[in-house]
């Protein structure tokens, strides 16, 4: 089976030993994103809701460099740190999947990478 990375500048940098995703069989395998501004590498100011739209942003970013869309995803995981976020970051969850939205798990975390509160990875299909 071919396996191959995907990068792109319109989401953060990866910043260890992984790829912003892999493509493979047919699907997209995207590393979890975090609200961090792709153009400065740095956490975006605001709260949940901020956070949330940021990261989904670069979610779609490293989506559309791998052939897929937000539409295409058949699975998320998203990681808080505090599951009293859940009902806002929800609501902006649900605005980038508005209709048959994805299989998803969510879960709180004690810690994420650069202070962020939300994380979230996906698997989508391609082609």
């Amino acid at each position: 089976m071919k396996r191959e990375a995907v990068r792109t500048a319109g989401a953060p940098a990866a910043i260890g030993p992984y790829s912003q995703a892999v493509r493979a069989g047919g699907f997209l395998f995207c590393s979890g994103q975090i609200p961090l501004d792709p153009s400065t590498g740095k956490l975006v100011d605001g709260g949940i809701e901020a956070q949330a739209e940021c990261v989904l942003k670069n979610l779609e970013a490293v989506l559309t460099a791998g052939g897929a869309t937000l539409r295409s995803v058949v699975k998320t995981t998203v990681y808080l740190v505090d599951l009293g976020d859940f009902p806002a970051m929800n609501g902006v969850y649900g605005k980038f999947f508005p209709e048959d939205p994805p299989a998803r798990a969510t879960v709180q975390v004690v810690k994420l990478p650069a202070g962020a509160r939300v994380e979230i990875d996906a698997v989508a299909t391609v082609g």
